[in-house]
């Protein structure tokens, strides 16, 4: 990519400073997408897995239809909820739902440049509502937007949907590597924790040194200075020292001094998704968990690891699932009945320490690949933007 060479300042606010290509204009998005309106209500009802129409609402895809309310491309941005100011392109016949705001490119726009040009713009910000965010149409027709010729426009589309085609491609085949990771990861857990000659049938309760315990049921919060740290469920798999966490009150740690924190116990979260478990490193010291987090000590510190890696197995998962299928709002699990799943512990005396290995070995591919998506997405957003804003020339790449 080049940049372009003559440009000039801009009062567009959100392009914070950018310059612009001499040759672009500035408009409102009323112009380059006139007749902007909601769509249309749709019953729950009549929303089917398959049928004639599809039915997008504001976050894309919601099933099939029998009836239409649009024909040709429009894009649709989400005017309601968490994802409000989704942006998709869509063709065809379609219904268009109450949740989407429909927009039209002017016929000296093309729809797939102005696609891009409003997921850069980053509509949710400008939601008026905190407790249930919404946009409305006002609210964007009212943006200053920069357009370039309509041949540049194309030249931008093409540029971006061929290598946002690329990214897109190699980020699938690395979320695909991952899930043989897991797989993989889930395959050596199975064989260490699965019956056989290598392993000792027992409860999980005999393993302890004491009760399996809840954290603090309302953490009274503090500054982080003059607190305890507060270990909750999604600190779990991402311990580290550096690594800001919540406090509570000292006073309140000591009335849950069963579940304060020596160091060497299994922390295992109990609310909501299952099998994410830690073991307590000992800089951890001093510290207490959440109501959803459990402390487990084991009456062997050597078996505390296995019992760690067990957590993630699928033996754990299939017996925690039983155990919470009754549950109406979100899985939580018993202590009672945590105590009496079953669990198959290896004899071999070097089996924690070879499944460590293995383990590491698994999540640090994991980890790795994780980050490499996260940086694929990086390269993405940033391609979009500056094509869009005009950082780059892309008509010879086009």
């Amino acid at each position: 990519m080049t940049s372009l060479h003559s440009t000039r300042p801009t009062k567009i606010d959100w392009l914070q400073g950018l310059s612009l290509p001499s040759d672009w204009s500035e408009s409102k998005v009323k112009f380059v997408a006139p007749g902007m309106q909601a769509g249309e209500a749709i019953t729950a009802e009549s929303i089917e897995p398959v049928g004639a129409y599809p039915v997008y609402g504001g976050n894309g895809l919601r099933g099939y239809t029998e009836a239409k309310t649009h024909n040709g491309t429009r894009i649709l941005i989400g005017r309601q909820g968490a994802l409000c100011g989704n942006v998709h392109l869509v063709s065809g016949e379609f219904w268009a739902s109450e949740h989407a705001i429909v927009a039209r490119a002017a016929d000296a726009a093309d729809p797939r440049w102005l696609a891009y040009l409003l997921r850069v713009m980053n509509l949710g910000q400008y939601s008026q509502t905190a407790a249930q965010p919404g946009i409305g149409t006002a609210q964007i027709n009212a943006l200053s937007v920069p357009v370039p010729p309509l041949s540049q426009q194309r030249a931008i589309a093409d540029y971006l949907d061929r290598e946002t085609d690329r990214i897109d491609t190699l980020i699938e085949e690395q979320q695909r590597l991952i899930e043989l990771l897991r797989e993989r990861r889930a395959a050596v857990l199975s064989a260490v924790f699965d019956a056989g000659p290598a392993t000792e049938a027992t409860k999980v309760g005999r393993l302890l040194a004491a009760r399996p315990s809840y954290g603090v049921l309302v953490p009274r919060y503090v500054d982080e200075s003059e607190g305890v740290p507060f270990v909750r469920v999604g600190d779990l798999l991402h311990l580290a020292p550096a690594r800001p966490m919540l406090a509570i009150e000292p006073e309140q740690s000591d009335e849950y001094s069963r579940t304060r924190i020596v160091g060497g116990e299994v922390l295992l979260g109990v609310v909501g998704k299952m099998g994410q478990a830690a073991l307590a490193p000992q800089w951890l010291a001093g510290a207490n968990v959440a109501r959803a987090v459990s402390v487990l000590r084991c009456e062997d510190p050597a078996v505390a690891p296995l019992l760690c890696a067990w957590l993630g197995s699928n033996s754990f998962l299939y017996q925690a699932e039983l155990a919470t299928s009754g549950d109406s709002i979100q899985p939580t699990l018993g202590m009672k009945d945590l105590s009496q799943f079953d669990i198959n512990l290896p004899t071999d005396p070097n089996a924690a320490t070879d499944l460590a290995r293995r383990l590491a070995k698994i999540d640090t591919l994991i980890d790795e690949t994780e980050r490499f998506i996260e940086l694929s997405k990086e390269r993405r957003a940033a391609l979009i933007t500056a094509a869009v804003t005009g950082q780059v020339d892309v008509r010879e790449m086009a």
